[in-house]
């Protein structure tokens, strides 16, 4: 199955060279090109593409509003693309806010292009970027600065199982399922089963949202491992 891809970014170059690497992957068309948040928008509306790149900065509309406006369409418009936000700094306020609204992870603009590769393809599976430690220690500062009860994190907590809130704060800490269930000597399968009820528990998109839910509801502190 062929992921569908845009490229939102103001830079002309950045925009050319991602697609151009992307576009000779065979899994991977790159559909569409736009040089700032309100027309990559307007371009994720016409194309539906399953991935947009996002720049976090950029003239016009940034990528924050951008990703928000996909993540959380306008009653009407029912596609709504994984967003993969693209940064030039490693901790970043947008960043965040962004994983807040739904997008599913970032990845530096100077990354190896296997590391770009693998993200979308990462990303187009449902999952979300999140094993890069830098993800985790942005998450884990800006949580800690402005921490958020929107919604009443710690309450809806108390919708999960015992089992279902020790999955969550191994997610929280960056393990990937094959190493949760190492450590809580489950099935794999039985780990996916437990992410996706706490998911649906706590009305999150993927785990990228959960790990900020985590940190935000204080069942993990920053700087924990």
């Amino acid at each position: 199955m062929t992921t569908r891809v845009i490229i939102v970014d103001d830079q002309a170059m950045v925009r050319a060279g991602f697609a151009a690497l992307l576009a000779a992957q065979s899994d991977i068309d790159v559909v569409g090109e736009a040089p700032d948040g309100a027309q990559g928008v307007e371009l994720s509306r016409r194309t539906h593409p399953d991935v947009v790149l996002m720049d976090v900065r950029m003239p016009e509309m940034d990528g924050l509003e951008a990703a928000r406006r996909l993540l959380a369409p306008p009653p009407g418009v029912t596609h709504r693309p994984r967003v993969l936000m693209l940064t030039t700094f490693d901790v970043d306020d947008y960043v965040y806010e962004a994983l807040r609204a739904g997008a599913s992870g970032f990845l530096l603009k100077d990354a190896p292009p296997a590391d770009l590769i693998a993200a979308v393809r990462v990303v187009a599976a449902g999952d979300a970027l999140l094993a890069p430690s830098v993800t985790r220690r942005l998450i884990a500062d800006f949580a800690k600065q402005r921490p958020v009860a929107r919604g009443n994190p710690a309450l809806r907590l108390k919708g999960l199982t015992e089992r279902e809130t020790e999955v969550l704060t191994h997610v929280a800490r960056g393990q990937s399922n094959s190493e949760i269930a190492r450590t809580l000597v489950l099935a794999e399968q039985t780990v996916k089963t437990h992410v996706s009820r706490v998911l649906t528990k706590l009305d999150l998109r993927d785990r990228a949202q959960a790990v900020v839910f985590a940190y935000e509801s204080g069942l993990v502190a920053p700087g924990e491992q």
